[in-house]
């Protein structure tokens, strides 16, 4: 590429059509506007302007590289203008579940981004294990049983883990309407993606339940949700899954819960911060609002 200040002078030269004029508005000399002229010819191969008597004309070639080198550079201008702009923000990251961010945190959290518009939000829709203490995120919002050590917990949202199913299901051969008939029926597994031990399984659902004749790991295991949804949805077998993941399933009747007996734990969403960084302003800021639109809930 040639110097940037020599496409600069042609920029502006091309524009004005006269080396003084172009020379002021670069508060410098028009030699020196002459001098990068014809190093950038020289570097290109070509004459760019025809200089006549009193006046300049491009010529083809320079009438073929003038928009491009204007575009460019108010494409670099705009750049610039954005990123200054953005200096004055307060950047906060929220890592959240996917279905909670899409169900529960995005519809509200716009009420939020209007009541601070000097903090820029970025989601980052993720099951996977977050340290907050260790990783670029300000906000962890997570589905458990509230074992966080070294961070700060808030309770947001109490869940029941349910096990559901396609309503295909209740009257297919065997029907499915009793846990007695569940040996009959494929268990779906959602694991948790970072292996927490708090995570709903199977195996707990079936001894609580005092069922012993059933195999609690045989069938497909996922740890997407979106798969397991999948799955669910196909007829594929019976899978537990949160309230929240389910509820919409389950009112426009896709889903069903085959049986009441819930999953034998106080699950719910978290949200997880280091406790240093607390009194941060968007830190603070997001930790109270997103306390107050749960305790609507």
């Amino acid at each position: 590429m040639p110097p940037l200040n020599a496409l600069r002078a042609f920029e502006v030269a091309g524009r004005a059509l006269n080396f003084s004029k172009a020379a002021s508005e670069l508060h410098v000399t028009p030699a020196a506007i002459s001098h990068q002229i014809k190093s950038l010819e020289e570097t290109l191969g070509v004459k760019l302007f025809h200089r006549l008597n009193r006046s300049l004309q491009l010529t083809e070639a320079g009438q073929v590289l003038l928009p491009g080198i204007r575009r460019g550079f108010a494409n670099l201008s705009a750049a610039v203008e954005r990123v200054q702009s953005q200096s004055d923000w307060e950047s906060l990251t929220i890592s959240a579940p996917p279905a909670f961010g899409a169900k529960w945190l995005i519809p509200r959290i716009v009420d939020f981004r209007n009541d601070h518009p000097g903090i820029q939000v970025r989601i980052d829709p993720s099951l996977e294990a977050v340290d907050p203490a260790r990783e670029a995120v300000e906000v962890a919002i997570r589905f458990g049983q509230g074992n966080y050590p070294g961070l700060q917990v808030d309770h947001l949202l109490a869940q029941q883990v349910i096990p559901v199913c396609s309503p295909a299901l209740l009257h297919s051969d065997p029907p499915l309407k009793s846990t007695s008939q569940l040996i009959r029926h494929t268990l779906i597994h959602f694991d948790s993606p970072s292996e927490d031990p708090d995570w709903p399984t199977w195996e707990e659902w079936l001894l609580a339940n005092g069922i012993t004749q059933i195999n609690p790991h045989r069938g497909p295991h996922f740890t997407s949700p979106n798969f397991t949804m999948q799955a669910v949805l196909a007829g594929q077998g019976v899978a537990l899954m949160p309230t929240l993941v389910v509820e919409d399933e389950i009112a426009n009747g896709r889903l069903v819960q085959p049986f009441p007996q819930p999953y034998p734990g106080q699950f719910g969403y978290y949200a997880l911060t280091r406790r240093d960084r607390l009194e941060e302003h968007p830190v603070a800021a997001f930790r109270r609002w997103l306390i107050a639109e749960a305790s609507k809930a």
